[in-house]
Formats: C-alpha cells, sequence, structure tokens
C-alpha cells in the first residue's frame, strides 16, 4: 500500500508551499511557508518523495510555533538533507 501512494505521488507534481510572505524568523524559517532557506532554494530539484517530506517537516513547524504560545517549548525541527 505504501508504495502504491509513493508511485501515486510521482503521477502527480507537488507545488511550492509558498503563500507569499517570505519573511525569515529567528530560526531562519520562512514565517509563511515554514521552509528553511536551502528548502526554499532547492524546491525546484527535489523529487517529489522529498517535497512530501519538506512539506510534513513544514507542518510540524508549523503546530510547534502555534503551540510556543500556549507555554511548550519549541524545539527546532530537523531539516531534510538536501545535498
Amino acid at each position: 500500500m505504501e508504495n502504491e501512494l509513493r508511485d501515486q505521488l510521482q503521477l502527480f507534481t507537488i507545488d511550492s508551499p509558498c503563500i507569499g510572505i517570505c519573511e525569515v524568523n529567528n530560526r531562519g524559517y520562512c514565517k509563511g511557508c515554514y521552509r528553511s532557506r536551502d528548502e526554499r532554494y532547492y524546491w525546484h530539484k527535489l523529487t517529489n518523495e522529498d517535497k512530501s517530506k519538506v512539506i510534513k517537516l513544514c507542518q510540524r513547524r508549523k503546530r510547534r510555533k502555534r503551540g510556543h504560545g500556549k507555554g511548550t517549548d519549541e524545539a527546532p525541527s530537523p531539516n531534510l538533507e538536501l545535498f
């Protein structure tokens, strides 16, 4: 089943998660899409599988950022090793 999903993902291109808020926070992540500098710079070179991983990392970073205001610690999310 996992292989089927991976094969299906490769049929479609994954669009950039950019929402046009291109400012960097104090941890180096974009305030709009939560990608790191390298994730933004190399986006066009990533495979769909790697793009999917980046999007999951961004979602995790966004959840942590939201939780940070509620008294939880904001730990940095790992970056995808791009090159």
